[in-house]
């Protein structure tokens, strides 16, 4: 390809675009979108055996070609999101709506780092950013900014916390002068189901994962009030200084919502920043039947929230939003080439000062272009369809003489176990449970979760699909047994 063909923008470039754009499109139809089974059930060895030649050839194949291979060698060989038995992780099938968003954004390639680069995409993300706010029910002065998702949503949360307080309780500036010597005895809250997120965090932060207390939880896996009372109590003893309280709207096994409003008076209380990973259960906000179950978020300090679980857009997108747009403080620096403190002045949007990224992808146009498509009615229809079709698997679970359901679904995961005749041992459902998810990921049939619920080895189903039924949830469960009735019959899982 010349020059000409490798760029938009003259009749060559936008005609290879356009003739390239159709050719991806028929290889994610042909070998992605109608596969028959989840996955392929390929080994990493054997994955890796197909990318033996050159990654960087000394002379370049030419697109057709580049794109074939791809079709066959990645795409045949990728878990199919929208498969119906594709139930293990957070992992949304993404809503056409967004991929032909993300078609869109990655080929205008504006970076949200200064408005000379994305102008109508700086004023879009705010304008999605305001809505969001109100979603939520944030007051006027709240404000956000979009992120790569709830990880970097929940250390910003806590990077803003901690330097916050380190400016009120010692009147120092992190950002210029460091950590005070009493960095030591900061502490954060939260339960002790939260995501990784919050530990990992704190590492980033320089507070170290003992910073990180983590609070005891109720029989539905929320963080237990009681509990978090004594947690303080006991902090105070031992001249612990807590500074922020992390709520979990959203599990990752359970899908449990901590009781907010009951935290954000604790947080209250305790002078505590309040923040809550909504990152999984946030899309109840869409919803008439179900919003309830937030109620407290809009008292919290800062929220994170993803559009690539139930909002079903293309990975990664999400959004960090905060209740006093002010404490964006904490963070913002200006750049002489980027944002020069006479464009504040001035009144010239300036994201990059809310975002601990620069160069950042315009993902706000996603969620845009699906509310806009769908509107908050045909969103929430989305999530509802869901949830109620992991009440209805819970019961069929609930129902059945070889499986276990370990809990009722708060949103749409369900954990259970496989036990196909009493007696048998801890140690033997253990081994049978962690067999079958392997052989059914390996025989590509379904592709489900593995996690450890009180010791035991258990499996999940993570219901995102919109498109899945009650059938393709007993299609699963008995290929389930069919492969565990054979691990069994093999005898050696029973030693």
């Amino acid at each position: 390809m010349n020059g000409d063909e490798l760029f938009l923008g003259s009749e060559a470039g936008n005609t290879a675009y356009r003739e390239a754009m159709q050719q991806a499109v028929e290889a994610v139809l042909d070998s992605f979108a109608t596969h028959e089974n989840p996955y392929s059930g390929r080994s990493p060895a054997t994955l890796a055996d197909q990318f033996e030649e050159p990654i960087i050839p000394e002379n370049g194949t030419g697109l057709d070609t580049a794109i074939d291979e791809v079709a066959d060698t990645v795409l045949r060989h990728s878990v199919a999101t929208s498969n119906p038995r594709c139930a293990a992780h957070l992992q949304c099938p993404p809503m056409i709506p967004g991929l032909a968003a993300e078609a869109m954004l990655t080929a205008a390639n504006q970076s949200l780092d200064s408005f000379d680069q994305a102008p109508a995409a700086t004023v879009l993300e705010q304008r999605v950013v305001d809505a969001l706010c109100k979603l939520f029910e944030f007051p006027d002065s709240a404000d956000g900014v979009f992120t790569s998702g709830g990880t970097q949503s929940n250390f910003q949360a806590l990077l803003l916390a901690r330097d916050r307080y380190c400016h009120r309780e010692f009147g120092q500036d992190v950002q210029t002068t460091g950590l005070p010597s009493a960095a030591d005895s900061f502490r954060i809250l939260c339960s002790e189901n939260s995501h990784f997120t919050g530990k990992q965090a704190a590492h980033h932060l320089g507070l170290g994962e003992d910073a990180l207390v983590t609070v005891p939880t109720d029989h539905e896996g929320r963080m237990n009030l009681d509990a978090l009372e004594a947690t303080l109590a006991a902090l105070e003893a031992q001249k612990g200084e807590p500074f922020a309280l992390l709520g979990t709207a959203g599990t990752t096994d359970f899908g449990s919502i901590d009781p907010l409003n009951g935290l954000a008076d604790r947080a209250a209380d305790h002078d505590l920043w309040f923040h809550v990973d909504a990152a999984y259960g946030g899309a109840l906000a869409l919803t008439d039947d179900h919003d309830a179950l937030l109620d407290g978020i809009e008292r919290a300090d800062s929220i994170a929230v993803d559009f690539h679980k139930l909002f079903y857009q293309p990975i990664s997108c999400g959004a960090f939003l905060l209740r006093d747009g002010d404490d964006f403080e904490w963070m913002a620096r200006n750049a002489a080439y980027l944002n020069p403190e006479e464009h504040d002045e001035a009144g010239v949007p300036n994201l990059v000062s809310k975002s601990v990224q620069t160069t950042r992808r315009f993902d706000a146009l996603k969620p845009y272009v699906a509310f806009r498509a769908l509107g908050r009615e045909g969103m929430a229809t989305l999530v509802n369809e869901t949830l109620e079709l992991a009440d209805s698997a819970a019961s069929l679970l609930d129902s059945a003489d070889d499986f276990e359901l370990l809990g009722e679904p708060t949103l749409n995961t369900v954990v259970f176990r496989y036990r196909p005749r009493e007696g048998m041992s801890d140690g033997t459902v253990n081994r049978l449970n962690d067999t079958v998810r392997r052989r059914l990921l390996h025989d590509g049939r379904a592709v489900v979760a593995r996690t450890e619920i009180e010791g035991m080895t258990s499996l999940k189903f993570t219901l995102l699909n919109p498109t899945a039924t009650l059938d393709d949830v007993a299609a699963m469960l008995e290929t389930i047994r069919e492969c565990g009735m054979g691990v069994v019959s093999e005898r050696e899982i029973l030693a």
